[in-house]
């Protein structure tokens, strides 16, 4: 962290600001430090020694420690969007100047490197009383600040923050203006991602639904208030020994398996989608299926083969085993046939069946048959 006897800083005004300061004081770990610098020019920093790297606004990393340092700036609206901003950058912007810019309080405030606070929007106050409160009402100016507002909420509700009356009228507002309609769709998914690694993820798409943000950037979601409410209470039901950097695509799986296929795919184009999340919504969805006939119906041997062969098991392998830690948490005794229905059905190689002398397509319907009938045989017993 730089102090007063960095000499790139000397004579420089810096204050670290934002996220940094808001979770010290929270007790929250702090991961990434940013500071701005009042009264410079890009020139200053550069003969400093930094490294520009911000395209829409002056930002400049410190050499030694990578921290972020941004000139002081203003925006003003200038388009639709959340880039729809002209920036003015200059040794004249104050710090205070600066820190209006922002959405909230409690990410608006200020220190100086020795510890000082800066906070000339009440942002402590705020962070004390476990409020999420806009600094100005140029809040509307920005769409994507209903999502970052939502998103924090998603972080910190376990702690008791609310939304401020006030701010959830702003939302409201942006929701209804058509500004979120143009949110940049990767910009809308970056958001919800990172909700749904936050530990309260289904506070997020609540918070969308109460000012009807859903209704605008994830429809299939919003129509159906009992259906998002259970699917809301399934975001914390994930498979056993998955990763910390699986868990968000999960999450979005099981948030999304009751939907149709028209609908997960109208989804994903809307927010186009990466791939992986996609994939594994199909595989969750697919997998309810399965367990909804099995309840309705009984188990079936061909059910099970038609599922093994819709999340691609044979080539991606890989897949079974979280899919049936899915199905356990509401079907043990299915569950623990399946898996034994699949370690014995996997045993059955292509390469023995060559052995014996098949070939092209007969090759592959014995495969078929031998692998149906020990699924048949264990789900029989």
């Amino acid at each position: 962290m730089p102090s007063r006897r960095d000499s790139r800083l000397d004579g420089l005004q810096v204050y670290r600001v934002g996220g940094a300061v808001r979770d010290a004081r929270l007790g929250w770990p702090v991961t990434d430090v940013d500071w701005v610098v009042v009264g410079a020019t890009p020139e200053t920093l550069l003969r400093r020694g930094f490294k520009a790297v911000g395209r829409d606004f002056p930002v400049f990393l410190h050499p030694e420690t990578q921290e972020e340092f941004a000139l002081a700036r203003t925006e003003r609206k200038s388009g639709h969007g959340y880039t729809g901003f002209e920036v003015h950058a200059s040794p004249e912007v104050t710090l205070e100047q600066d820190l209006a810019r922002r959405d909230l309080t409690i990410n608006a405030m200020a220190e100086t490197p020795e510890g000082e606070l800066v906070d000339p929007y009440g942002g402590l106050a705020d962070l004390k009383a476990r409020v999420l409160r806009h600094v100005s009402p140029a809040f509307v100016e920005d769409p994507l600040r209903v999502l970052r507002t939502a998103r924090f909420l998603a972080r910190y509700a376990g702690l008791g923050f609310v939304i401020a009356p006030e701010t959830r009228e702003l939302m409201r507002r942006l929701a209804a203006s058509g500004e979120l309609e143009h949110l940049v769709a990767e910009r809308v998914w970056a958001e919800t991602e990172k909700a749904l690694a936050e530990p309260w993820p289904d506070v997020y798409f609540q918070a969308l639904q109460d000012c009807g943000a859903l209704a605008v950037l994830m429809p299939e979601l919003a129509a159906d208030p009992a259906a998002l409410d259970a699917a809301l209470g399934r975001l914390p039901r994930l498979p056993e020994d998955i990763s910390a950097e699986e868990e968000p695509h999960w999450r979005w799986a099981r948030l999304v398996e009751h939907l149709d296929k028209a609908e997960r795919r109208a989804l994903a184009e809307r927010l186009k989608l990466p791939k992986a999340p996609g994939r594994l919504a199909d595989q969750a969805a697919a997998t309810r299926a399965l367990c909804r006939a099995v309840r309705h119906e009984g188990p079936s041997g061909g059910r099970v083969m038609a599922w093994l062969d819709a999340v691609d098991a044979w080539r991606r392998p890989e897949r079974v085993a979280p899919l049936i830690s899915l199905i356990s948490l509401e079907e043990a005794d299915l569950a623990a046939d399946l898996a034994l229905a699949w370690r014995l059905a996997v045993q059955i190689l292509p390469a023995g069946l060559v052995e014996e002398g098949y070939r092209g397509r007969e090759l592959g319907e014995e495969l078929a048959r031998r692998r149906r009938a020990v699924i048949d045989e264990v789900l029989a017993e």
